[in-house]
C-alpha cells in the first residue's frame, strides 16, 4: 500500500477496458490512487489480464475474484471490506468502461480530504443533464429515478444512483456493510442514504458521464425495479427501524 487512496472496479467480462482504465487511473497526476478489481469470474479472462499488470506493479494493482456473477452491491462491499482491512482512508467506487472521468478522481478525494465532505458524489445532474451518448430513455429514466429518490427519502443528493464516490474511511466503518440489502441502483441509494440517515456530510461533484464504447451493459429492467421498490423500503426502515441505520462503533485506535 503506497497511498491512502484506493479505486474500486467491478468487472465482469471487461477485458476490453480493463488495461487502459488501470493504466489510466494510475497515471493520474494530481494524486496516486492504489487500484483494486473485483472480478466475478469473468470467462472472457479480465481476471487473467490484471494479473499480468499486477506481476509489473504489485504494490499499486490488486485483485479479488470471486466465484461468480454475484451483483455490482455485494462486489463493493466485498472491495469495502478489503480496504479498510488495509487501512485506506479514502475509498472510492469506479466502473470499468471510462463511463466516469479519471481526471475527476483528484477532486472527489479532495471534497473528502479537505473539501468537508465525508461522502463525495460524482454528479450527472448537480449542473443540468451532463450524460454523453445515452438513449433518450434511458437518460430520462436515470434522470426521473434520482428525482424519484429525492422525493420519497427527503435526500437532497441530485444524482443518487450515481456510481462514482468517494468515501471516507468512517463512513464505511459506521455502516453494517453485511446489512445492505440491495445489489443493483438500489445499492448506490442505499449506500448514499444510510451515510445520510448517519449524520455524514455528503457533496456533489460534477462530472460528464460518457457511455461505454466498448464492451456490454450491465444494465436491465430487474435491477431498476429493485430500485423502485428498495427506496419505498428504505424510507419505511428509516422511520420505523431506525437500528438499520445506527452508527457501528468506530475500532480503537492502536498507540504506541
Amino acid at each position: 500500500m503506497n497511498s491512502d487512496s484506493l479505486v474500486i472496479i467491478p468487472t465482469y467480462n471487461e477485458r476490453e477496458n480493463i488495461s487502459a482504465i488501470i493504466h489510466a487511473v494510475l497515471d493520474v497526476a494530481a494524486h496516486q490512487f492504489d487500484v483494486l478489481i473485483v472480478d466475478d469470474n469473468s470467462p472472457d479472462g479480465t481476471a487473467a489480464i490484471v494479473e499480468a499488470m499486477m506481476a509489473e506493479c504489485p504494490e499499486r494493482i490488486h485483485l479479488l475474484k470471486r466465484a461468480g456473477k454475484l451483483g455490482l452491491g455485494t462486489a463493493y462491499i466485498a472491495g469495502f471490506k478489503w480496504a479498510l482491512e488495509r487501512h485506506y482512508e479514502y475509498i472510492i467506487e469506479m466502473d470499468a468502461d471510462f463511463s466516469h472521468p479519471v481526471d475527476k478522481l483528484p477532486e472527489l478525494q479532495a471534497t473528502c480530504a479537505t473539501g468537508g465532505a465525508d461522502v463525495a458524489v460524482g454528479s450527472r445532474y448537480i449542473s443540468g443533464v451532463n450524460v454523453v451518448n445515452w438513449p433518450m430513455g434511458r437518460m430520462l429514466m436515470s434522470y426521473y429515478a434520482s428525482a424519484y429518490v429525492r422525493l420519497v427519502t427527503g435526500m437532497k443528493v441530485k444524482d443518487a444512483t450515481a456510481g462514482y464516490v468517494c468515501y471516507r474511511r468512517e463512513v464505511l466503518q459506521s455502516i453494517n456493510l453485511d446489512g445492505i440489502e440491495f445489489k443493483g441502483y438500489a445499492f448506490q441509494i442505499e449506500m448514499k442514504f444510510t451515510a445520510h440517515c448517519m449524520g455524514f456530510i455528503i457533496k456533489e461533484v460534477p462530472i460528464v458521464f460518457v457511455n461505454r464504447v466498448l464492451g456490454t451493459s450491465k444494465m436491465n429492467s430487474s435491477i431498476f425495479f429493485e430500485a423502485l421498490w428498495g427506496v419505498i423500503k428504505l424510507r419505511w426502515d428509516s422511520i420505523f427501524n431506525k437500528a438499520r441505520f445506527a452508527r457501528r462503533p468506530l475500532p480503537k485506535q492502536i498507540t504506541a
